[in-house]
């Protein structure tokens, strides 16, 4: 392959929907190339990348969640066939658990993901999440498509019996970053919730004076002991679930749980045993552990309020995801600071 006279970003999934006028001025500075379905299968993937197939690429560009993936995980068989020209790759989506960052910054990588434009949607789902597990919601919504009513006037008159409002109780968010601070803020400005949190990077005191004096909980064990409702708003990682059975016991009795992040950050047959002994009194959970399966255990559980990894379903995030992997894209190659790296503090 002849050296191009620009840059090659390739660009891996479909075809840009929203934002043309932006993709054209990426068309105008780069040379874009984008791979068939066919040659973004796993095998034929890496036999591209070590035949140099693209050649000297400087960026990948994957502006949706759900296409784009088809190679599978971005690991250490994987990555080491990336050319050295590639300084950055963006992606839709705001978890990155398939991909191996720190092993892309050991190669000089920029990874950006787009949490920024899916946090606003991501956490209005949080909310309705919060809503639901402190007032029996997911009971009501039950009752009342079976169109039993025995069962709608059981719902009617005993789904109080245990509800409460959010109003002054205390949040634990797990993961301050983007979508967590979103999440918090509407659950203080709403209903004027306690917050507390557990991250590795505190935030400001400006930061948490604004929702109302959070506390910043170093040991997670001491925060799921205080919370009486905890939200998992930290990127998924692999290996050990983050709330394993262990965890989930230093819960305080009766508390509720709500899941926006990744699925397998929850041990969902823990969770499930502690929803049946009342030690956890309700669960929201938008992502789940062995997607699209659902645990029969809490689908069967009128306490347990369940959605369809929904979370950041909005116009707005699909279009936003699209944008913001193109500014990120473009903002790189042209010697500027990316605008959403997650691991730019690892690369020496």
């Amino acid at each position: 392959m002849a050296p191009p006279s620009k840059p090659i970003v390739l660009h891996i999934g479909d075809p840009i929907e929203f934002n043309h006028d932006l993709y054209r001025e990426l068309e105008s500075r780069f040379t874009v190339i984008r791979p068939s379905v066919e040659d973004r299968q796993r095998p034929a993937f890496l036999q591209a990348l070590r035949e140099r197939k693209w050649g000297d690429f400087s960026a990948v560009l994957r502006p949706f969640w759900n296409s784009g993936g088809e190679m599978g995980r971005w690991d250490s068989e994987l990555i080491p066939l990336l050319p050295p020209s590639l300084k950055v790759y963006a992606s839709a989506g705001a978890g990155y658990d398939w991909a191996d960052v720190d092993i892309m910054a050991k190669r000089g990588i920029l990874y950006c993901n787009g949490a920024s434009a899916s946090s606003e949607a991501v956490a209005d789902m949080a909310i309705y999440h919060i809503i639901s597990v402190f007032r029996n919601l997911q009971w009501s919504n039950m009752a009342a498509r079976t169109l039993d009513t025995e069962r709608f006037l059981d719902a009617h008159r005993n789904q109080p019996v245990g509800a409460h409002n959010p109003a002054g109780h205390v949040l634990g968010v797990i993961g301050l970053g983007n979508i967590g601070y979103k999440i918090a803020t509407k659950a203080y400005r709403a209903f004027g919730m306690k917050i507390i949190y557990n991250d590795l990077f505190p935030k400001t005191a400006e930061q948490e004076a604004a929702l109302g004096g959070a506390r910043r909980i170093e040991n997670l064990d001491e925060l799921l002991g205080e919370a009486d409702c905890v939200v998992v708003a930290t990127p998924g990682t692999e290996g050990k679930a983050l709330l394993d059975a262990d965890k989930i016991s230093k819960m305080k009795k009766g508390s509720r749980l709500v899941n926006i992040a990744r699925g397998t950050l929850i041990d969902e047959n823990a969770l499930a045993d502690a929803l049946e002994s009342g030690h956890v009194y309700a669960v929201g959970l938008d992502v789940h552990q062995n997607e699209p399966h659902v645990n029969p255990r809490l689908a069967r559980n009128r306490n347990a309020t369940l959605t369809c990894h929904n979370a950041g379903g909005a116009f707005e995030t699909t279009s936003g995801f699209e944008a913001l992997a193109m500014k990120n894209v473009m903002a790189v190659l042209s010697g500027e600071q990316p605008l959403t790296p997650v691991n730019k503090h690892l690369i020496v």
